[in-house]
């Protein structure tokens, strides 16, 4: 899988609380292209990785809830690219990560 985020102004994501309303479009390995919604970037040893929730042909969560990970960089002009987390050891722990920010995301709901 491969894409290429919408960003903000000057290439740049906005606050988190306005990352609902940001959209990535995927192209996949089959030339298909997968619309998803920006949960949140976060980092993990000095590394950032992104949250991304599939959307449906509405535009709407996917039902299934899958969330897909992946690394999160940008060059120096700020321009971001991802890149796929290859190592099942590294993806477990990033899994774990994210359901922590899940769980502490709720705590602080309530």
């Amino acid at each position: 899988m491969s894409g290429q985020p919408m960003t903000g102004p000057e290439g740049q994501f906005p606050e988190e609380d306005d990352m609902e309303d940001i959209r990535v479009t995927l192209s996949m390995e089959d030339d298909s292209e997968v619309e998803c919604r920006i949960l949140t970037i976060f980092e993990c040893e000095d590394q950032d990785y992104i949250a991304l929730l599939p959307l449906n042909e509405n535009g709407e969560d996917c039902e299934d809830g899958e969330v897909l990970l992946f690394r999160y960089f940008e060059d120096e002009e700020g321009e971001p690219s991802l890149e796929n987390i290859e190592d099942e050891e590294e993806f477990e722990e990033i899994s774990e990560v994210f359901l922590q920010l899940l769980e502490e995301d709720a705590w602080d709901e309530e």
